[in-house]
């Protein structure tokens, strides 16, 4: 119900007061920054973004790593009548030219001087680049004489007037005026950058945080945050949404410490993309069965007791299998998630319904959601009250439309849309139409309302006879595998369906291991390798249609990331990219 984001956290800040908030670890130790401390910096940062000279709707460039400082920067700048501008931390000197240029940023705050390298030449190349301001020490910012230099810690010191002046922006941000420009990570193009309303914000955070409030336990709630902020889904649902509740959030120290700092921080609610699940997924099961006997058994008995349960086909011996599984395992599975854990919420990508169905079964609650930044981003989300059913992304939220077109594609209506693509009305006009987003995704609604996902519009394969085929249904199904990290399968105006593997690293190491070969290995070539690998797709043939099934697969020469633009920073992969580089590759596979 608040009028705007500013209104929101101020709100929280006063009830919460000397209470934790933020929280890093520094030095060796998690410390908190409280709620009326944090108030208090975002008062001075945005009274000396104003003394700055800066307007009304000008555009900020937030460049940093997920910590206490980005959260304080993000509602300084809106509270300043500014536009928050985040960015990607793997982001390529031309991505950030492009993003500075489309945006006409005025201003830049970034974390240190290793995201700065990469963002001085595309403030040089934008040229309208007026104000820096570093969180930590920047010797390369302060020697850009092109910009004018500002000491985060002078900054977060309270004037005569900042905390008046926010009091006053908090009065009068309209719901429905600009709080961020989010440029989508482009799965197939240069990024464009959706305006976000403080209101369809607030929707998303009204939605899910209803779905918290009334279907779990009250608790005093604690999120880890560690999905890139710059991202719309972390932005909204690890960001505003504990504002919202009044909840502490944790920063994780990076991907590689996440399950240490898991552990350690015992988190209520995390935001999680499927990728992670399936990482996961593969060390717990790898874990469990190289521990054998009881631990192993125990497992399998959870798998299957778990899957009859999805399908309401229990027998009379499952009260018994659950009891013990509910006393011997789960305790131990959520230890490992911290032990307070109440929900793991999915975005950002489809979750295949046997990841989530894996998670359930060891008794961890799991809610796939679904959107996309267009939509703040957040359109629907399962919810425990409404029945968990692992292959839909569950209702959508409070007081937003959704309906099928003729076509299949999901279209959504309601405060959440945004505000249109910035200084692009004719790609506005194709994605908005009558105030119904076209999301490019393709699905329908089951008999509970639950809307089911098929795939992307546009990544559709249509085969040489016209029929259509999902990819993504199929690659999930692939990686699944042990063998198999990563899948892209091809075959549009083709015969039929090939794949493009990457494949297990780990389970690679075992297989040379076990079968007696060099180390330095040239896998691509190795004929009972590749027989290893065409086994576990052979297995996931026999649960595909006869147009699904993978004929034919190669090897890709290494493992598609971010680094080397063939995913997306929110682990998508960037099919066209991907098609590119291996045209060649998978053009041969049609031959001989």
């Amino acid at each position: 119900t608040a009028q705007n984001l500013i209104a929101m956290f101020l709100a929280q800040a006063r009830a919460k007061g000397d209470a934790p908030f933020l929280s890093a670890r520094i030095d060796g130790e998690w410390r908190a920054t409280s709620w009326a401390e944090a108030a208090r910096q975002v008062a001075a940062l945005s009274g000396g973004i104003r003394r700055m000279g800066l307007r009304t709707g000008d555009r900020i460039l937030l460049l940093s790593e997920n910590r206490p400082e980005w959260c304080i920067a993000d509602l300084a700048i809106m509270a300043a009548g500014c536009v928050t501008v985040p960015v990607y931390t793997t982001n390529q000197v031309e991505d950030h030219a492009h993003i500075l240029s489309d945006s006409g940023a005025r201003a830049v705050i970034v974390s240190n001087a290793k995201l700065a390298d990469k963002l001085i030449p595309a403030m040089l190349s934008a040229g309208q680049v007026e104000h820096v301001i570093p969180f930590e020490p920047c010797r390369n910012v302060q020697q850009a004489s092109m910009v004018d230099c500002h000491r985060w810690e002078n900054l977060i010191v309270p004037k005569n007037g900042d905390e008046a002046a926010l009091e006053a922006a908090a009065a009068t941000i309209q719901r429905g005026d600009m709080a961020c420009i989010i440029y989508t990570s482009g799965t197939g193009g240069a990024p464009r950058g959706v305006m976000t309303s403080h209101g369809a914000i607030l929707h998303n955070v009204h939605g899910a945080g209803e779905i918290l409030l009334s279907d779990f336990p009250r608790t005093e709630d604690r999120f880890l945050s560690f999905l890139p902020l710059s991202h719309s889904y972390e932005h909204t649902g690890g960001q505003y949404l504990p504002i919202a509740m009044g909840a502490e959030i944790y920063y994780a120290e990076s991907l590689e410490k996440l399950a240490a700092n898991i552990e350690e921080t015992q988190p209520t609610v995390m935001v999680v993309v499927p990728r992670l699940f399936e990482v996961l997924r593969m060390r717990i099961s790898k874990a469990i069965e190289k521990q054998g006997g009881v631990p192993k058994r125990l497992l399998d008995e959870a798998i299957g007791l778990g899957e009859r349960q999805a399908k309401g086909k229990t027998n009379l011996f499952d009260p018994v299998r659950a009891l013990v599984i509910d006393r011997l395992l789960k305790p131990k599975i959520r230890a490992k998630f911290g032990g307070r854990i109440k929900a793991m919420v999915s975005g950002g990508a489809p979750l295949s319904p046997e990841i989530g169905q894996f998670f359930q079964s060891l008794g961890l609650m799991l809610l796939q959601g679904y959107g996309q930044t267009e939509s703040g981003p957040v359109v629907s989300c399962n919810r425990p009250a409404a029945g968990v059913k692992m292959d839909t992304v569950g209702p959508p939220l409070a007081d937003t439309e959704v309906k099928i077109a003729d076509d299949g594609e999901i279209l959504v209506r309601g405060e959440l849309v945004m505000l249109g693509y910035w200084r692009n009305e004719g790609e506005t006009a194709r994605a908005v139409v009558d105030g119904w987003l076209h999301t490019g995704d393709v699905g329908h609604i089951d008999e509970a309302g639950r809307i089911v996902i098929t795939d992307r519009k546009k990544d559709i394969i249509v085969n040489d006879k016209g029929d259509n085929i999902a990819p993504q249904r199929i690659e999930g199904r692939l990686t699944l595998q042990p063998e198999i990290a990563q899948a892209m399968v091809h075959g549009d105006k083709r015969p039929h369906i090939v794949a493009l593997i990457v494949p297990d690293a780990d389970w690679a190491k075992e297989w040379i291991a076990a079968n007696d070969r060099p180390a330095d290995l040239d896998l691509t070539h190795d004929k009972a390798f590749l027989s290893a690998i065409g086994a576990a797709i052979d297995r996931v043939n026999k649960q595909l249609s006869v147009i699904e099934k993978v004929r034919r697969f190669t090897l890709a020469d290494e493992p598609f990331g971010i680094e080397n633009h063939e995913m997306t920073p929110s682990l998508k992969v960037r099919r066209h990219k991907v098609n590119a580089r291996y045209a060649e590759r998978l053009a041969g596979l049609y031959r001989g």
